[in-house]
């Protein structure tokens, strides 16, 4: 009996834990047309960024079809696209570059997921992972900066659609379902 006791007592956490996380609200996204063949959930809370933030977060040549912030401005989602010479079925190739692309671009990265997904009738390119970039200047002792990231690909005819979702690694808990949510919510036609 002292034994059942016992097991029942170590497993109430659990169970506890278990009940409640099954009752986590999925987080509310709202449809947003970012051009006119595409369409994506954007968490309620967050914001288009402005123009001056769209150029201090996202300095690159191609300015973003979309571009949203956390209120925090902690945690963003973005849309981009570019010309390609690659089509839908060079996917499989594209996992491989893309992912050693990303290996180079920081110092350290964790893969979670580095597949081929069909999401809405549409196969896309998923790399998910947290990434580390390490301070290397001489006598710098600054701590790293790690991100959760889930980035996601997909070509329509001669351009390529990348759909990007950055949070603080410490908050991935927190914002990963949001991110797959926000993912499964493409619609790309």
């Amino acid at each position: 009996m002292m034994q059942v006791t016992r097991f029942l007592s170590r497993l109430a956490p659990l169970l506890f834990l278990m009940v409640l996380t099954a009752f986590v609200a999925p987080p509310k996204l709202r449809k947003t047309t970012i051009a006119k063949n595409l369409t994506v959930g954007v968490p309620d809370t967050f914001a288009p960024l402005p123009d001056d933030g769209i150029a201090a977060k996202f300095p690159a040549q191609r300015r973003p079809l979309g571009a949203f912030s956390n209120p925090s401005g902690r945690v963003d989602f973005s849309v981009t696209q570019k010309p390609t010479s690659f089509s839908n079925r060079d996917y499989a190739l594209l996992v491989k570059i893309y992912k050693a692309s990303i290996q180079n671009m920081y110092s350290k990265v964790q893969f979670l997921a580095e597949d081929i997904r069909t999401i809405n009738k549409r196969d896309f390119v998923v790399l998910e992972f947290v990434s580390t970039v390490n301070d290397t200047r001489r006598g710098s002792n600054m701590a790293p900066i790690r991100r959760y990231q889930l980035v996601q690909y997909a070509i329509e005819g001669d351009q390529q659609y990348i759909f990007t979702f950055t949070a603080p690694a410490d908050e991935q808990a927190q914002w990963q379902p949001t991110a797959q949510a926000v993912m499964e919510s493409v619609v790309l036609k």
